[in-house]
């Protein structure tokens, strides 16, 4: 089992959602977070002042999946999270981790039952 966190534009949360409900995904959590890159935070005016607000906004998913799901989450993440062909700078961040267990609260089920 794997921990896919995903770092991705706010813009295309709702595309990405979508995608990834459509290629399986049974369960993911998200949040939006702040934070800052290669990319310059943002600069907003207040009162005719401009202020350097020194973030990003950006969406993070948390998605858990079986082995034999971790390649078809990685492909849809970045088919969909790009902005371009090629990618923009501040596209994203996708990251993998191995998971060691899960545990369905329900039932006391573990392994990826759990997560189907």
């Amino acid at each position: 089992m794997k921990k896919v966190e995903a770092i991705i534009r706010t813009s295309k949360f709702e595309e990405v959602h979508e995608a990834l409900a459509n290629a399986g995904i049974k369960f993911m959590s998200f949040y939006d977070v702040k934070g800052f890159g290669i990319e310059t935070g943002m600069v907003q005016s207040y009162r005719g002042a401009v202020v350097d607000v020194g973030y990003i906004p950006r969406m993070k998913l948390e998605i858990v999946v079986s082995d034999h799901f971790l390649q078809p989450t990685i492909d849809t993440l970045l088919k969909y999270a790009r902005t371009a062909p090629n990618g923009n700078v501040g596209d994203g961040k996708i990251f993998v981790m191995h998971l060691e267990n899960v545990i369905r609260i329900r039932n006391g089920e573990e392994g990826s039952p759990a997560i189907n």
